[in-house]
């Protein structure tokens, strides 16, 4: 299920990275924040570091964009988890 997921954020990141004026950003955005919570779900905030770490090395290596600023989307769901 992870590699799934993983996938799918990769896409919806990259999507929003380039695509900041699109007319569906924010259905993408809405869709992040749904993998977080059921990454949550799944493994704690261990599993949401583990997916964002490869996530953020990713966008960097593949497209030479920062994804720093999409971590903030999974505030909220846990304590922990502050960006």
């Amino acid at each position: 299920m992870d590699a799934y997921l993983e996938e799918e954020l990769y896409d919806l990141i990259t999507y929003c990275i380039q695509n900041s004026d699109a007319s569906d950003y924010a259905t993408k955005e809405d869709r992040i924040k749904e993998i977080g919570h059921e990454l949550f779900t799944d493994g704690g905030v261990d599993a949401l570091e583990n997916m964002y770490f490869s996530i953020e090395h990713r966008v960097r290596e593949e497209i030479s964009k920062d994804a720093k600023p999409y971590r903030s989307l999974w505030n909220g769901i846990s304590s922990e988890w502050n960006y």
